[in-house]
């Protein structure tokens, strides 16, 4: 085999090996993506039913329920003033939790549609929103006023 021939050998097995690292490293990363919807979104069937993803809103005042001391579950409703979807938490709330707040749960839906959420992120003072959770709002009163 001449110099030359040996030398594009090498520089092909370079790239393709290059290639095969990059198409690792993507899929790792889309695998590990985790999207924002909104419950308007959710109840249109948008979101992932096999893996965990956000999901934020206002929480709906008058929703929470509390399980019993050794249980640690609470439940709630979220809102985007368009629809609403039931949470699940098993563990201890945000100091910052309170109804009539936003927040970002991180978690997956179940077989019969509850959020259940592995963690809950509340917003850290009254001027702070989260981005995806303000605009998932706006969506939805513009949504809720656009109907009849």
């Amino acid at each position: 085999m001449t110099p030359r021939r040996k030398r594009m050998w090498i520089i092909a097995l370079c790239v393709l090996g290059v290639g095969i690292a990059v198409a690792l490293i993507l899929t790792a990363f889309n695998q590990n993506l985790m999207y924002f919807y909104s419950p308007s979104e959710v109840a249109r069937g948008e979101a992932p039913g096999n893996r965990a993803f956000r999901l934020g809103g206002m929480v709906v005042k008058g929703s929470v329920e509390r399980g019993d001391a050794k249980d640690l579950t609470v439940r709630f409703k979220v809102t985007d003033f368009a629809q609403e979807r039931a949470i699940a938490y098993r563990g201890i709330l945000p100091d910052l939790f309170r109804e009539g707040q936003g927040i970002v749960a991180i978690g997956q839906l179940d077989a019969q549609g509850v959020f259940v959420a592995s963690e809950v992120l509340a917003k850290h003072d009254e001027k702070y929103m989260p981005p995806e959770v303000a605009q998932a709002l706006k969506d939805g009163q513009a949504s809720k006023a656009a109907q009849p």
